[in-house]
C-alpha cells in the first residue's frame, strides 16, 4: 500500500492570494486537490523538521503573494554572458525535478513548490528600473518554469512582457522538453531559452524526473530551426569516472543533432556550490557520491581543486571549439 499522497494532492493558499485570478486558474486544474487556507506561505514552506527528500517524491503546491524581493542581483557563481545589470527573479520557489546535486535542497527546508501569483507586481518593479537602464534577468533559477508552464502560464506572460521592452533581455533555463507554449509565438531576440545538457546515463541516474538527453536535444533543435535564440549549457559538469569519454560523447551527440552555427552561445562550468548550502545538501543526500566528493572551499564556494577544474574546463572548451567559435563560449 502506497502511504504517500500523490503530487499536488493538497494546495495551500494564502488568504490574500485567494483574490487573484491566477490562483483560481491553478486550483481549477486540480479539481481533486484538498485546499487548505493559510495566512503566510512560510507557515508551511519554512517550518522546521521537514523531510526535503520525502516531500520531493509527492510535492504539494503553495499559492502565495510575494511582498518583497522581486529581483535579486546575479550571484557571483552565475554567468552573466557579458550582460550589464544582471538580475534573477523568483516567481516560483523549488523545482518539479529532483536532481541529486541541485542547490535548492541546500536553500530550502521544504520540497514543496511555492507559486507567487502576483507576477504583475514584479513586472511593475522591472518597468520602473527599465526607465533608467537596460536589464538582463534570469527568470528560471529557483525552479524550471517551462516544466510548470501548463500549471502557471508564466512563460507566455514573460514572453509578452519582454516583447514590449526592447531594453530587457531574459533567459529561461530548463531541463524540460515542453515547448508547446512557443509553437504559436514569434521568436524575439531578447528571449533566450537555455538548455542544461547532461550525459545520457548521468541524467537518467542523477536527475530524477527531468526528461532525457535525447528529448532535450530534440526540443532545442526544434526551437533553433524555428528561429529562437538557444543557449546550450554544459553546466554543471560533474567529475565522474571516464569523464573525458562520457562528456566527449555528450558534446559530439549534441552537435550531431543541433546546428552549431545557429546556437546563440555555449556555457561550460564545473560543479560549484556556496559553503552555506552544502551542509544541508549532504544531510538530505547522505549516500550521494556526488556531494560527498572531497571538494575544496575557495572564497566560500565548494568546488573541485583548481587543477581538476582546469583539466575539465580545458577538455570541454577544446572539444566545443571544433563546433563553435571561441567568442561564443562562456566559462
Amino acid at each position: 500500500m502506497d502511504l504517500l499522497n500523490r503530487s499536488f494532492s493538497h494546495i495551500y493558499i494564502e488568504r490574500e492570494a485567494k483574490k487573484y485570478l491566477e490562483s483560481k486558474q491553478i486550483i481549477e486544474k486540480f479539481p481533486k486537490a484538498q485546499i487548505v487556507e493559510i495566512e503566510d506561505y512560510k507557515e508551511v514552506f519554512s517550518r522546521n523538521n521537514q523531510n526535503f527528500s520525502l516531500q520531493k517524491k509527492t510535492p504539494k503546491l503553495i499559492l502565495a503573494v510575494k511582498k518583497e524581493n522581486y529581483l535579486y542581483e546575479g550571484a557571483k557563481v552565475c554567468e552573466s554572458f557579458g550582460n550589464e545589470n544582471f538580475y534573477y527573479s523568483s516567481s516560483i520557489l523549488n523545482c518539479i525535478y529532483d536532481c541529486e546535486y541541485c542547490y535548492l535542497q541546500g536553500v530550502y527546508s521544504s520540497g514543496n513548490i511555492v507559486i507567487f501569483v502576483n507576477l504583475e507586481d514584479m513586472f511593475q518593479e522591472i518597468e520602473e528600473i527599465l526607465k533608467s537602464k537596460s536589464m538582463y534577468i534570469c527568470i528560471s533559477y529557483d525552479t524550471d518554469l517551462m516544466a510548470l508552464e501548463e500549471i502557471t502560464g508564466f512563460v507566455k506572460r514573460w514572453y509578452e512582457f519582454v516583447d514590449k521592452h526592447k531594453n530587457l533581455k531574459i533567459e529561461l533555463r530548463t531541463k524540460s522538453a515542453s515547448i508547446k507554449v512557443f509553437q504559436n509565438l514569434k521568436p524575439t531576440p531578447n528571449f533566450i531559452i537555455a538548455w542544461t545538457i547532461s550525459p545520457k546515463e548521468f541524467a537518467q541516474k542523477h536527475e530524477r524526473g527531468a526528461v532525457s538527453f535525447d528529448m532535450r536535444i530534440k526540443a532545442a533543435k526544434s526551437l533553433i530551426e524555428s528561429g529562437w535564440n538557444i543557449r546550450v549549457c554544459f553546466d554543471p559538469m560533474i567529475k565522474i569516472e571516464n569523464f573525458n569519454q562520457i562528456y566527449g560523447e555528450m558534446v559530439r551527440d549534441t552537435f550531431k543533432e543541433i546546428d552549431s552555427s545557429k546556437v546563440l552561445d555555449v556555457s561550460i562550468g564545473t560543479f560549484r556550490i556556496s559553503k552555506e548550502y552544502m551542509k544541508r545538501m549532504k544531510n538530505n543526500r547522505k549516500n550521494s557520491i556526488i556531494l560527498n566528493y572531497p571538494f575544496q572551499c575557495q572564497e566560500g564556494v565548494y568546488t573541485y581543486s583548481a587543477e581538476e577544474n582546469e583539466k575539465m574546463l580545458n577538455f570541454m572548451k577544446n572539444l566545443i571549439l571544433e563546433y563553435v567559435e571561441e567568442k561564443k563560449i562562456f566559462i
